[in-house]
């Protein structure tokens, strides 16, 4: 679900000589912020080695990347997985572990123990909540699992995963929440919640799949417009019947065929 801006108002807006889209004020920040790149997941290493191989390049602008065995962890530790979790973590880019909420209906023990298993496993840096809850009721169990998450890993990094404008009491349980997920066509019309204003862009991450190459400049001035500090796009589109690597029904398995374009457009960047 997302806000969207009527086509009608866009167009009255161009006839009048003013801009197309509308944003919240932000508060002042020191200085340019950079784009960073959130890797949602790609398939499993042994069928997308060269996906994998690509975020290990010098220069990539990443901000994390999520690692999703079998629809979590797995039963037992992947040698394919554990040789890439390595090499991006001795890359310095931030491997994030992924666990379905299953919009606040998987159950808390179940969240814990698989979290354990990518921690013993796979040393990851932190947690991808994909799925999370974006009602008001939900926030109380989203704030006790990124909690846990916490006691378990120091300065662990909790990416809440709504896919769209949640309830603002979330953003104080996650260190990013990704506020738009889906298609090019609703995102180029899509507006952001005002009280997104009082936070930094860092705060905000938006994934969207289908986007044609023609179109990847306008996407990126949408994301810096509506304040997302990481985003992702894909020229890609879902898979009747697929299940993505971390949501996107098959459409984040396989890297963008403008992947290139992409870094070179957000520019050089360092993961924290």
């Amino acid at each position: 679900m997302s806000y969207l801006m009527p086509r009608g108002f866009a167009a009255r807006v161009q006839r009048a000589g003013a801009t197309t889209r509308a944003a919240p004020q932000r508060p002042a920040v020191e200085g340019p912020k950079r784009l960073g790149i959130g890797v949602p997941g790609f398939a499993h290493p042994m069928v997308a080695p060269v996906e994998w191989g690509e975020l290990l390049c010098p220069g990539a602008p990443l901000d994390w990347s999520v690692l999703n065995v079998a629809q979590g962890p797995g039963a037992r530790p992947d040698p394919y997985c554990l040789a890439v979790a390595g090499r991006l973590r001795d890359a310095g880019v931030r491997v994030l572990g992924h666990l379905d909420v299953r919009a606040g209906a998987r159950p808390f023990g179940e969240l814990v123990s698989d979290a354990h298993r990518f921690l013993d496993w796979y040393k990851v840096d932190g947690f991808y909540l994909d799925r999370c809850p974006t009602e008001r009721s939900g926030l109380p169990e989203v704030r006790r699992t990124a909690d846990t998450l916490r006691a378990l890993l120091d300065r662990s990094y909790v990416v809440l995963a709504h896919g769209a404008q949640p309830f603002p009491g979330y953003v104080e349980s996650g260190d990013q929440l990704v506020t738009f997920e889906g298609t090019w066509s609703d995102y180029r019309w899509s507006q952001v919640a005002e009280w997104t204003a009082d936070y930094p862009p860092e705060r905000f991450c938006h994934l969207v799949h289908g986007v044609p190459r023609p179109h990847l400049e306008e996407a990126l001035r949408i994301a810096r417009w509506q304040g997302a500090g990481t985003v992702y796009f894909t020229d890609r589109s879902p898979r009747p019947g697929a299940a993505g690597a971390a949501g996107g029904d098959g459409a984040w398995e396989a890297m963008p065929g403008y992947w290139d374009e992409i870094v070179s457009r957000i520019g050089p960047g360092v993961s924290e």
